[in-house]
C-alpha cells in the first residue's frame, strides 16, 4: 500500500521532469514563478530594478541600493491545489552593503492517495521549501555585486526527502541617473537528490534532478518627471531556452502605484504560454513606519485560472 501511493506520487513527479521542451517541466519549478506580489506583477522583470521594495531573489546586487529595512509577508492563491508562500526581510549595511534571507514554501495538497485495489488511503501532499541568505557589496562608481546562497529542501513522500545547497551571482551597474543595467547567474548546483532505497528495497536507487541554470541581462529606466518606472530581462537557459519578461510600475499619487507586466515571453520555441500580470500597491506612512498591502494577478497558461498573490509589508 505504501510503495503503490509512493510510486504515483513518484511518477508523477518524474513526468513533468522529463519534459524537455519547457523549461517549467524541470526541477524547481516553483522558484522560477517569482517572489511576491510586486515582482510578480511586474511579470517578474526586476534584475535591475533598485527602488522600492528590493529581495535577492531576483539580483543579490540589488541589496545595497535599499533605502530603508524591509519585512515582508505573502501568500499565493493557485488552482489544482497549489501553495506559494514567501517570507522576507532586507535591509543595508551602511556604508556601502546590504543583506536580505526569507524562505520560498511551495507545495501541492489533496492529492488522493490509493493502494493497488483502488481504495482511499488518505490525502497525500509534498512541500518543496528554499531558504536563502543574499550579500552584496558596491564599489566606486555605483558598480556592484551580490551572492545568493540558497538551502533546499524537497519533501515528496513519507520518507523520502532531499537537502541540497544553490548558489546564485549578480552585477549591477547604473549608468546615469535614468538607467540601469544588470545580470545574475542563478541555481548553480541547484538540484535535487534522491534515493529511493528505503522506500522501494532493492528496487530502489539513487537519482538526481537538476534545476535550470538561468542567465539573465535585465535593464531599468527611471522614466521623465517621476512618471515610474519601465523594466526589462532576456533570460538564457542551459536548457535551451530564451524567455523575455517586460515590466512597468507607475505612482498615481504617493500612496497607490499600479503596475503591469509579460512574462514568460518566449523567444525561442513559443511555447512557454506569456503570463501578463497586473498589480497595485497601497501604502501609508505612519511616522517612521510605513505599511503596505500589494497585490498580483497572473493570467497562467496552461491552467484553470490565474495566479492572485497578496503581500503585506512594513519598511522602517
Amino acid at each position: 500500500m505504501r510503495r503503490f501511493g509512493g510510486g504515483m506520487l513518484l511518477c508523477s513527479f518524474f513526468l513533468f521532469s522529463m519534459s524537455h521542451a519547457q523549461i517549467g517541466g524541470k526541477a524547481g519549478a516553483y522558484s522560477r514563478l517569482g517572489f511576491g506580489a510586486r515582482g510578480i506583477g511586474m511579470g517578474n522583470a526586476m534584475t535591475a530594478v533598485t527602488s522600492g521594495d528590493v529581495v535577492s531573489y531576483y539580483n543579490p546586487a540589488l541589496l545595497p541600493w535599499m533605502e530603508y529595512r524591509q519585512a515582508t509577508a505573502s501568500y499565493g492563491i493557485l488552482s489544482l491545489d497549489r501553495k506559494l508562500n514567501y517570507l522576507s526581510y532586507s535591509q543595508t549595511l551602511p556604508p556601502n552593503a546590504g543583506i536580505s534571507f526569507g524562505i520560498i514554501n511551495s507545495g501541492v495538497s489533496n492529492i488522493d492517495g490509493r493502494d493497488s485495489d483502488g481504495e482511499p488511503t488518505g490525502a497525500l501532499q509534498t512541500s518543496e521549501n528554499q531558504f536563502f541568505l543574499g550579500f552584496a557589496a558596491r564599489f566606486k562608481g555605483g558598480f556592484s555585486i551580490g551572492l545568493n546562497i540558497k538551502f533546499l529542501y524537497y519533501h515528496l513522500y513519507t520518507d523520502l526527502t532531499s537537502t541540497t545547497v544553490g548558489v546564485d551571482f549578480g552585477a549591477l551597474l547604473p549608468l546615469g541617473e535614468s538607467l540601469t543595467l544588470g545580470a545574475t547567474v542563478r541555481d548553480i548546483n541547484s538540484k535535487y537528490k534522491w534515493n529511493t532505497t528505503q522506500l522501494y528495497g532493492q528496487q530502489g536507487g539513487a537519482t538526481e534532478d537538476l534545476f535550470p541554470q538561468l542567465y539573465t541581462f535585465g535593464a531599468s529606466y527611471r522614466l521623465p518627471d517621476s512618471l515610474g518606472i519601465a523594466s526589462a530581462d532576456v533570460e538564457f537557459s542551459n536548457v535551451s531556452t530564451i524567455v523575455a519578461r517586460v515590466g512597468v510600475e507607475v505612482p498615481l499619487i504617493p500612496e497607490i502605484t499600479i503596475r503591469g507586466g509579460v512574462d514568460r515571453i518566449d523567444l525561442k520555441e513559443k511555447g512557454n504560454g506569456i503570463g501578463p500580470s497586473f498589480g497595485f500597491t497601497a501604502k501609508k506612512n505612519l511616522g517612521g513606519w510605513t505599511p503596505a498591502v500589494h497585490y498580483a494577478f497572473v493570467i497562467e497558461p496552461f491552467s484553470p485560472s490565474g495566479i492572485h498573490v497578496v503581500s503585506i509589508s512594513v519598511v522602517f
